[in-house]
């Protein structure tokens, strides 16, 4: 059987550009930045975006911010930068046993809400993929405005932890 899954940054579908399904970010929105956004993007997801030419990673950020990932090697650097930044809230696969989401969700996060079923993620034209995702996906809050808009979206469940930080 031939599996094959699609994510942002990395696939067996021969790409790398995945964008998260729309109706996620219009129910956990408004978002004032998006430090990490394939280009060209049919539709916003903030008021300002980091396009791959800009290093999200290094420039300051600001307001509050969605994050949606490069998925893979470079998925640890984001999640210590959004532990760090508190203001956002991150879409990663739900890889709990992992020393970066022991580390930086586990850890540090407030709540996570662990999404029903697998996300089907978007072609950089807009269209949704032919394939769901090939692991389970989470959303991450690390401050209490983060889990009052992950109360919002109700297609999981959602974990609290770390209140008393």
């Amino acid at each position: 059987m031939d599996v094959r899954f699609e994510t942002k940054h990395g696939n067996k579908a021969g790409k790398h550009e995945w964008l998260t399904p729309p109706d996620i970010v219009k129910t956990l929105g408004p978002f004032d930045l998006d430090p990490c956004f394939s280009e060209p993007r049919p539709w916003d997801t903030a008021d300002i975006h980091y396009g791959e030419d800009v290093d999200g990673l290094k420039k300051r950020w600001f307001g509050f911010v969605w994050c949606n990932p490069p998925y893979g090697e470079h998925t640890e650097k984001w999640l210590e930068k959004m532990a760090t930044y508190k203001e956002c809230i991150g879409l990663i696969f739900a890889r709990t046993e992992t020393k970066m989401f022991r580390k930086f969700i586990w850890e540090q996060a407030k709540a996570i809400l662990f999404i029903y079923g697998r996300l089907t993620f978007h072609h950089i034209t807009g269209e949704k993929g032919e394939m769901s995702a090939g692991a389970p996906s989470c959303l991450v809050a690390w401050s209490d405005e983060g889990v009052e808009r992950l109360k919002r979206y109700t297609n999981g469940k959602l974990v609290y932890l770390n209140q008393g930080t």
